[in-house]
């Protein structure tokens, strides 16, 4: 065999499975068709974030700057600058990649690799045809974009987040199809810059899967930016023009319909895996009616030395949730005992505020009939919150009735990405609220919401609320 290891795919799950396995004594390579970093670096979380954080800027200096005594003269955007310094941002993650691959010895074959048989991958790239064999295979190709024929998908006006963050003019309007992350992501970006957006969702409320409050908080604070929610709204027909788009779509709970007309139509109604061409025919595996290969609790295959992890498995495609993937199934390989607890890997959405959540919401604890308490604390009361002008927001706990171990924690705030955090490592140890009630907090922090909150869920016990 060529290869202990080999990797189908080079993004956060693959090549840091590619690094465990190479730390761990295992000769490695990886099999890559584009570009190192996958989606995240490339077109995903890495240049999403970078965008988010510029226009971020430009709108505080539109909105907040002269408050804080900063006064400035002819402001404004300059689109492609800010899409030459995303560019630059990736380069250099990517390029941290590539010294990480150099640095733990990691053969890189580039190309689009797929199974002749159990324990040879096929690389096929303009160069020719080559061959390399493995004990064992872990498939990380992860996801793309989820675009149905009915929304008439042409990359020009018809849109998904990989053409939306190489737009260099600011578009007067967008139709945002999708309220999840990535649609209030990139809905974000262009309303800051002054893109009139139409978000359209087709479930009750934006981020159904998070806790209601969650969604309410930021719903109502996304407003502000001017952005225009349309909950229980499908789509049924989009066409477009070499210069605009029309988005039809009907009422859920009513019999009408509505027509919208604007620059271009985003689609972010969720991704799909990758795993067409992978020849996993050749090797007798087969995909679920959802494309994702099935998998045992070790993250084995029906082939029990071919693993698969990331966005092609079940479970919430998240660069974070693939990362511990790789890792777990690096050190399984190795005959050790990792762990991985789903439900507390966290999910996060970069709008501003942030959300970020982990553990369970309150409607899943009313539907599993678990008995349960909260505590709530607004970032209206922090001191942090009130000196940065970030005084929108909320931290909400959720603990067992009976035993105070937290179920769960949702925040909507500045800085909620980092604080979560907290929660995670709570809950890992089946912490309480009153654990988080004595635990210091430094002050002025954003944290010290987390532990308002706790003590609200121990006898209302707040005392800044």
């Amino acid at each position: 065999m060529d290869y202990d290891v080999v990797v189908i795919g080079s993004g956060p799950g693959g090549y840091v499975a590619a690094i465990r396995c190479a730390q761990l004594g295992m000769k490695t390579a990886i099999v890559e068709k584009e570009y190192l970093g996958g989606t995240c670096l490339n077109v995903g979380c890495i240049p999403s974030k970078a965008l988010l954080d510029s226009t971020e800027h430009f709108h505080n200096a539109q909105s907040t700057f002269e408050t804080h005594g900063i006064k400035l003269k002819n402001l404004e955007v300059d689109m492609p600058q800010m899409i030459k310094r995303k560019a630059e941002v990736v380069e250099q993650n990517v390029q941290g990649v590539e010294f990480l691959m150099k640095k733990n010895k990691i053969d890189v074959h580039w190309g689009w690799g797929s199974f002749k048989d159990d324990h040879t991958i096929l690389i096929k790239n303009d160069e020719g045809d080559k061959e390399i064999t493995a004990e064992k295979v872990i498939i990380a190709t992860g996801s793309k974009p989820n675009l149905p024929e009915m929304f008439n998908y042409d990359g020009k006006r018809v849109i998904s987040s990989d053409e939306a963050i190489e737009i260099k003019k600011v578009p007067k309007k967008m139709v945002v199809v999708g309220g999840g992350y990535i649609g209030l992501e990139m809905g974000s970006v262009f309303a800051r810059l002054g893109t009139e957006v139409h978000i359209i969702e087709y479930a009750p409320r934006v981020i159904p899967a998070m806790d209601a409050d969650c969604s309410k908080t930021i719903t109502k604070a996304m407003k502000k930016l001017g952005i225009k929610f349309h909950t229980n709204w499908g789509v049924t027909d989009v066409k477009a023009t070499s210069r605009s788009v029309t988005v039809t779509a009907k009422n859920n709970k009513k019999d009408e319909t509505q027509e919208f007309k604007a620059d271009y139509c985003l689609v972010a109604i969720g991704r799909v895996p990758y795993t067409e061409g992978l020849g996993l025919e050749n090797i007798g595996l087969k995909t679920d009616d959802r494309g994702k290969i099935e998998v045992n609790e070790h993250l084995q295959t029906a082939k029990s030395h071919i693993y698969a992890l990331g966005d092609v498995v079940r479970g919430a495609m998240l660069a974070h949730k693939a990362e511990d993937e790789g890792v777990f199934v690096a050190e399984k390989m190795d005959g050790q005992k990792p762990h991985i607890n789903y439900k507390l890997i966290p999910g996060v959405v970069y709008t501003w505020p942030e959300i970020a959540s982990v553990g369970h919401t309150e409607e899943e604890l009313k539907e599993q009939g678990i008995p349960y308490k909260k505590g709530k604390f607004p970032y209206m009361a922090l001191g942090r919150a009130r000196a940065s002008m970030d005084t929108e927001g909320m931290v909400k706990i959720l603990a067992h009735e009976e035993t105070d171990e937290v179920l769960g924690m949702h925040i909507v705030g500045a800085r909620a990405a980092d604080m979560i955090a907290e929660g995670v490592a709570v809950m890992e140890y089946r912490g309480s609220a009153e654990d988080i009630a004595m635990f210091s907090h430094a002050h002025p922090t954003y944290t010290e919401a987390i532990k308002e909150a706790a003590l609200d869920a121990t006898g209302g016990r707040s005392l800044h609320s």
